[in-house]
């Protein structure tokens, strides 16, 4: 009879050798997975920050795009430069907000096709050049020149108030605006402590102390400080101290900003909030320093 039939055994050795190869491979790509999220961490948790600004007073809290806050300080900002009441702002705030969604966007509507800017002045109906309407700070005076002159408008309902200076074709569209407007402005004008926050990424490049100085005088007036380095402080007290303080936050992204102290209060990038902490005389802002050579480079 045939001698039965033995395997040599190297089949089952290859079938070893390529289960073994996969084990492998997957190890592989699994500690090269590992290292890539250890290396990309910071940044994804960073994209996926929702950057966002908020104004609270008493249980209620509104949100804004740092972009649109930053629009919204400066309105608050010329109110407090002007001595006008914080009404002011909240007028002005709500109306920004629904001709130009706070932005200074620089095209009209079928209604005013040659609207621009910020609260969306027409050239053709006196308001100034299209160039100076479209600056911020000119259009933002000009429409505080406006409403100055509605007599007892601090008084009016922010509808009425808005529609006087603006004559708009959709008057009662400026009520709709005026909760987030009230917070905004009772923030931005120092009326309320340590009320305005902003959530934001890390900084993507350095912030310079000459840039704060020069916009904060800009806008405040010049005063007496110091400045150490990359912080800047600034000799102001009370409700003017919050108007600055507040904007700064505001401002924070604009001009790479890390903290901002005040009071016994202080906001920081990183924690996106007022936490209580030791603070010395006045305003203390400081700003981002250069990205370390990692930081660039994951980026």
């Amino acid at each position: 009879m045939p001698a039965p039939y033995r395997s040599s055994g190297a089949a089952p050795r290859r079938r070893r050798r390529a289960r073994a190869a996969v084990v492998l491979v997957v190890l592989l790509s699994l500690v090269a997975g590992a290292v890539y999220l250890a290396a990309t961490r910071v940044n994804e948790t960073q994209v996926l920050v929702r950057e966002r600004c908020s104004a609270a007073v008493g249980p209620d809290s509104y949100e804004l795009r740092p972009s649109q806050t930053r629009n919204a300080a400066l309105i608050a900002g010329v109110a407090v430069a002007r001595g006008l009441p914080a009404r002011a702002a909240s007028i002005a705030i709500a109306t920004a907000i629904q001709e130009s969604g706070l932005e200074n966007i620089d095209y009209g509507d079928d209604a005013g096709p040659d609207s621009r800017g910020l609260f969306q002045q027409r050239p053709s109906q006196g308001w100034g050049t299209e160039e100076q309407i479209m600056d911020p700070l000119y259009a933002t005076n000009a429409f505080y020149d406006a409403l100055v002159r509605v007599p007892g408008y601090e008084s009016l309902p922010i509808t009425e108030a808005a529609q006087t200076v603006q004559r708009s074709a959709f008057p009662d569209a400026y009520a709709d605006h005026e909760p987030e407007g009230r917070a905004f402005a009772s923030a931005l004008t120092g009326e309320s402590a340590a009320s305005l926050t902003c959530v934001l990424r890390d900084s993507q490049q350095p912030g310079t102390v000459e840039a704060v100085v020069s916009q904060l005088a800009n806008l405040f007036g010049e005063r007496t400080g110091s400045v150490d380095g990359g912080s800047l402080t600034r000799e102001v007290e009370g409700t003017q101290g919050w108007a600055e303080a507040h904007w700064a936050v505001a401002n924070a992204n604009a001009l790479s900003l890390d903290s901002v102290s005040f009071s016994g209060s202080q906001w920081t990038r990183d924690q996106g909030e007022w936490l209580p902490a030791e603070t010395g005389d006045g305003l203390t802002i400081s700003v981002a320093a250069v990205p370390s050579a990692s930081a660039m480079e994951d980026n």
